[in-house]
């Protein structure tokens, strides 16, 4: 079994369920999702998260990333931004960009937002630029998908997404748990053919 690294930072747990979905949907593909997470990021620069966190998926580690054929990248929106906290965790993992250990590996992202012009398309736009940055092949979801013609919240061809709701009310819909799993599977199948050419390094 290859392994799919599902990467994300999840605040009110939109986005961790979004990646449980999208998990279902690699291994039905035939791949193992690894879930993973990243630490919340401190004010107080004395002030360390402990190395497992309390709940929840472990903690992600640039073994994670070199181990896995392919990952799936989530954040809530923050001003059409990523957070913080993930952006801190891809801005660590250099080692990797020089040693070219994600070239050809492919990628996907996901985001939650609380409305539902919240910025989600900057978002995913902005996640895939480090991806980008480290050669990896992107993945979105085709319009082939018949939920992304019929979903009225989230679901984009850039990624998967989901509207949250301003007190983060509104549970992952039907058509946003279609593209989800749409998007997993499409990822792991991605993943699989391109393992099969050589062209991705594992370890």
């Amino acid at each position: 079994m290859k392994d799919i690294l599902v990467l994300y930072y999840s605040r009110h747990g939109a986005t961790a369920e979004m990646a449980q979905i999208i998990a279902t949907g690699i291994e039905a593909a035939g791949c193992t999702a690894r879930i993973r997470t990243v630490p919340d990021i401190s004010s107080v620069c004395e002030a360390t998260e402990s190395t497992i966190p309390e709940r929840g998926p472990p903690y992600a580690s640039l073994q994670d990333l070199q181990e896995c054929i392919g990952m799936a990248l989530g954040s809530p929106t923050r001003f059409g931004n990523m957070a913080a906290e993930l952006k801190y965790f891809i801005d660590s993992t250099s080692p990797l960009w020089l040693s070219g250990e994600m070239v050809n590996k492919p990628a996907a992202v996901f985001t939650s937002t609380s409305s539902l012009h919240g910025g989600q398309e900057s978002t995913l736009l902005s996640m895939m630029l480090p991806l980008l940055h480290h050669g990896m092949q992107l993945v979105g979801i085709p319009y082939s998908e018949t939920a992304l013609l019929n979903t009225r919240s989230g679901g984009t061809p850039y990624g998967a997404s989901h509207t949250a709701g301003k007190n983060n009310e509104q549970p992952v819909d039907e058509n946003e748990k279609a593209l989800c799993q749409a998007l997993g599977k499409r990822l792991a199948l991605t993943a699989q053919a391109l393992d099969k050419t050589g062209l991705i390094r594992s370890t």
